[in-house]
């Protein structure tokens, strides 16, 4: 299993943490696959567990602010 983490905030300002399969990540790239499954116009940040808590009890208080979100943003397009 990867630790590459794609993160981005929703329309409701939400933090969401994709958790792309090894399969997925056997046949694309992490930026590809971010492309493709965060939301269109929406900015994203991709990391590794180590950028998101450890302690899960308060998973829904996740935040990451949008300044970290500097990796790219979501396209129109959900298929590659």
């Amino acid at each position: 299993m990867s630790n590459q983490r794609i993160f981005y905030n929703n329309a409701e300002g939400e933090l969401c943490v994709i958790v792309p399969s090894a399969e997925a990540l056997a046949n694309h790239t992490i930026q590809e696959i971010a492309n493709k499954d965060v939301p269109s116009g929406l900015a994203y940040k991709i990391g590794t567990t180590d950028d998101q808590p450890s302690d899960r009890d308060f998973r829904n208080a996740w935040e990451m602010s949008s300044d970290e979100m500097t990796d790219g943003t979501g396209a129109v397009s959900n298929e590659f």
